[in-house]
């Protein structure tokens, strides 16, 4: 049996770049421009806070890791392991969605899933994130989307669904650079709140934005590098069991 390279460590997690926090206020000031962007007045109409992060990460792998028609796994018999058919494999697709940390997951259509998060209870109400993500895989790329994301639980919570909206895109990319395989990431995450309890609402919107956006963008730059870990180590276990 063929056996893969353990992955190296990865480096420390750098901090929020300038360039990320100037996309941020880019996406910001689009939505203000199209009527739904934030606003700082304080008239009776609706306040909205736009919340975004975004990670980049390239992963340099091991010579083992292979990706591309040129570079890729075979068994004895000659039969090819690309990085893209596991991705499109069962296996691969719940790698993606990172399964394990689910409390269901169910197919809705060919490439549409349903998440459910684990129960989360806060101050004696119980909450149940469900996500409807699509997954599109291709040869040279594959796309992560959720479609989708509400509250599941008592009848306040579900009121909830009619404050925020979220999104979320997740592109994978695989490469070679020079002779290294490598693998690039971007993952971005876009949050819209209702601002309307109090202190907030008696606050500008940046007082609301600043901090959101700093939290979401740590929990992106802790995330995304172990779901990748995570991604490769499932690829890893794939290949070996088709050498098997």
């Amino acid at each position: 049996m063929m056996k893969l390279q353990k992955l190296p460590l990865r480096p420390p997690i750098p901090p929020p770049t300038t360039t990320t926090i100037r996309r941020c206020e880019a996406v910001r000031a689009a939505a203000a421009d199209e009527g739904g962007g934030s606003s700082s007045g304080t008239g009776t109409g609706s306040r909205r806070a736009n919340l975004c992060a975004q990670r980049k990460e390239r992963i340099k792998l091991p010579p083992d890791y292979h990706y591309g028609p040129a570079t890729t796994i075979t068994s004895t018999s000659g039969s090819a392991f690309l990085f893209s058919d596991f991705l499109r494999h069962p296996s691969g697709v719940q790698a993606l969605l990172n399964s394990r940390a689910l409390q269901s997951f169910e197919p809705l259509d060919s490439n549409t899933y349903r998440c459910t998060l684990p129960r989360i209870q806060f101050l004696k109400i119980e909450v149940a994130p469900v996500m409807d993500l699509r997954v599109t895989p291709t040869t040279e790329d594959c796309t992560v989307e959720m479609l989708s994301c509400r509250f599941e639980g008592s009848e306040i919570v579900k009121q909830q669904n009619n404050l925020f909206s979220a999104f979320m895109r997740n592109h994978i990319t695989w490469d070679t650079v020079g002779y290294e395989p490598c693998l690039d990431v971007d993952v971005s995450l876009k949050v819209t709140l209702e601002v309307y309890t109090k202190p907030f609402s008696l606050l500008p919107i940046s007082a609301v934005e600043k901090p959101g956006n700093l939290l979401m963008q740590g929990l992106l730059d802790r995330l995304v590098p172990l779901l990748i870990e995570q991604l490769l180590r499932d690829y890893e276990a794939w290949v070996n069991e088709q050498l098997a």
